[in-house]
């Protein structure tokens, strides 16, 4: 049973059960009413002649049907009136005897009661009634043919309306659930057809802002998300493939050159010396490249500690100028913070100290004079690391290509590299809820800007 037939009949049930509960308490409710209204009548009738048999018999010791009928004519259907002496024996009786056991009659209990009412196995409503004062029981029956006739044109009206308003609720129910749940038709429609050929189909989301609608935009969001991946990983791929092939290539060549060649042992070694500097080339382009899909991976986790952003920094820079030692490194504050709190950076210390180390090696490299600049500004919220060189500048196209693997700007010149540094600081830097920017200023200075948030 599929999803739109369980919902639909799930809400005609409950529907069902409403209706059901509804239309019996109306019944039993008009039923209840029309007995004690007929009760009241009888009793009321009853009284009613009782009165006019005393009269007639404070005139006339014997009273006949006929004296009464000619003051009172009988108003209900079967209406019938006996009276009976205390020990409970017949003395006058008005319309047709009926097989009524008189001695099954508990008088104690009428007595002490007062009024007592019945039905019997023919529908005929019967009230006793125990008249103190002539120490006698008045018993009235009479039978409502009318009332039980509308009862029972209520019953088949009830259940006309019952089974009426289940087919239109089990009709309406099905075409509001079929309406209701259409997003979610629409998104297995399209899980069925996503494959990486259509990533960029969308479900159409409507502007009310309810669960469905919410579910197809968190839809249309993963999507977006793996589209991106996708676009990534096949970006990668591809330049990968594109990065490895060269280096081997060369190898390849220069192996096969060697061994088609004669050469003495000066000869041999220079091409050892080539084939060593390519494999360490491809060593650290793999290195890089693992790097990148390992990042890829790891996630800001709230268990990481905080960290002083300026002693990592000092330390970097440590390290930085005895890998580099003709390398002028300075790094400043631009405004000394207030609290401690401004310089605490939650995250992994090898992480941002590998993003710290490539930007200055970058600035480095690139630079005029091998000089790198550091500049560290705090603020109640986040916490900006300049890094600034003089050289040459990225144009704002190269600027926005910047982060894109493999992509290398016009200023590098005859440096060796595969562009994968800065999209490995980036990946760092966006884990650790950070942002990475390059801003080219005048006189050929360079700023690249990164920006975390600090402890709060």
């Amino acid at each position: 049973m599929n999803l739109k037939l369980r919902f639909a009949l799930l809400f005609t049930s409950f529907v069902a059960a409403i209706l059901f509960i509804a239309c019996t308490g109306i019944y039993f409710l008009y039923s209840t009413y029309r007995e004690d209204d007929y009760y009241n009548r009888v009793q009321s009738e009853g009284n009613d002649l009782y009165d006019i048999y005393s009269n007639l018999k404070q005139k006339s010791p014997v009273v006949q049907q006929e004296d009464i009928l000619r003051v009172h004519r009988i108003a209900l259907v079967n209406e019938r009136l006996y009276v009976l002496d205390s020990t409970g024996s017949l003395i006058f009786s008005l319309g047709n005897r009926i097989n009524i056991n008189f001695p099954i009659l508990d008088l104690k209990r009428v007595k002490k009661s007062r009024v007592i009412r019945f039905t019997d196995v023919n529908n005929h409503q019967i009230v006793v009634v125990y008249k103190p004062a002539q120490n006698q029981y008045l018993i009235t029956t009479a039978f409502d043919r009318v009332g039980l006739r509308k009862l029972s044109t209520m019953k088949l009206i009830l259940a006309s309306v019952f089974g009426g308003s289940l087919l239109l609720t089990a009709v309406m129910s099905f075409l509001f659930v079929r309406q209701a749940i259409k997003p979610i038709v629409e998104l297995s429609n399209q899980m069925q057809r996503t494959n990486e050929l259509n990533l960029s189909e969308r479900i159409f989301v409507k502007p009310a802002k309810d669960e469905i609608n919410a579910i197809a935009q968190n839809f249309n969001a993963m999507l977006e998300r793996i589209k991106t991946a996708f676009e990534f990983r096949k970006s990668y791929v591809h330049h990968t493939s594109h990065e490895l092939r060269t280096p081997l290539a060369v190898m390849l060549s220069q192996t096969e050159a060697a061994l088609n060649s004669n050469y003495d042992v000066e000869g041999y070694r220079k091409v050892l010396i080539s084939l060593k500097e390519d494999q360490q080339n491809l060593i650290e382009l793999t290195n890089s490249l693992l790097l990148i899909s390992q990042n890829e991976q790891i996630e800001f986790m709230d268990e990481w500690p905080y960290l002083r952003i300026d002693e990592l920094l000092f330390d970097t820079v440590a390290y930085f100028n005895k890998s580099f030692p003709d390398a002028k490194t300075a790094f400043s504050f631009d405004n000394l913070p207030s609290e401690d709190e401004q310089l605490m950076v939650k995250g992994n210390e090898s992480l941002l100290r590998a993003a710290f180390m490539n930007l200055m090696k970058n600035a480095y490299l690139y630079s005029e004079d091998q000089s790198v600049n550091i500049r560290l500004i705090t603020d109640n919220k986040t916490v900006r690391i300049k890094f600034q060189n003089k050289g040459d500048q990225l144009s704002v196209e190269e600027a926005e290509k910047m982060m894109i693997p493999f992509f290398r700007g016009s200023n590098v010149g005859k440096k060796k590299g595969f562009g994968l540094g800065l999209a490995i600081i980036n990946r760092i830097i966006i884990i650790h809820k950070g942002s990475l920017s390059y801003k080219a200023i005048s006189e050929n200075l360079n700023s690249f800007v990164v920006v975390l948030p600090v402890k709060k």
